[in-house]
């Protein structure tokens, strides 16, 4: 099949099966865990974070390069400037309110958000305001 054909799960699926592991056997392989294993080839995560990459790699025996080829491409440009302007606001008039949520602009996922303390170089307290997504590789960046 071609990349385009199969999603990141489908590929992780049948290159699994065709090394004769079960679920349990890659994920011992790739010092994964069973339930790393099962999102991943259930279509939970579209995206791996590159030590997981490199991991599952590891454990299917392929180039960590040709695991990536599979995984969703999420399209930045739909996150304005001001859309991120405006969640960095949100996120600092909210923060002490425990059922804010913020979604995600290009998935509409939950945002997990939080504030980070920083101080210059005068000691004087900085808040930043962070933010990703739960489902897609969203960040709110600086």
């Amino acid at each position: 099949m071609k990349k385009k054909d199969i999603s990141l799960g489908q590929f992780v699926a049948q290159k699994r099966e065709s090394l004769n592991l079960s679920q349990e056997e890659l994920a011992h392989k790739s010092s994964l865990t069973l339930e790393e294993v099962q999102a991943i080839e259930q279509g939970l995560e579209l995206f791996l974070a590159s030590t997981i990459r490199q991991k599952l790699a590891k454990g299917l025996k392929v180039d960590n390069k040709e695991i990536k080829q599979y995984e969703a491409k999420a399209d930045f440009t739909l996150a304005k400037n001001t859309t991120m302007d405006s969640i960095r606001e949100m996120i600092l008039l909210n923060s002490q309110n425990p059922n804010f949520e913020i979604k995600c602009p290009l998935c509409g996922e939950k945002l997990i958000t939080r504030i980070a303390k920083l101080y210059d170089l005068e000691d004087n307290l900085i808040l930043r305001p962070k933010a990703r997504c739960s489902k897609c590789p969203f960040q709110l960046v600086d």
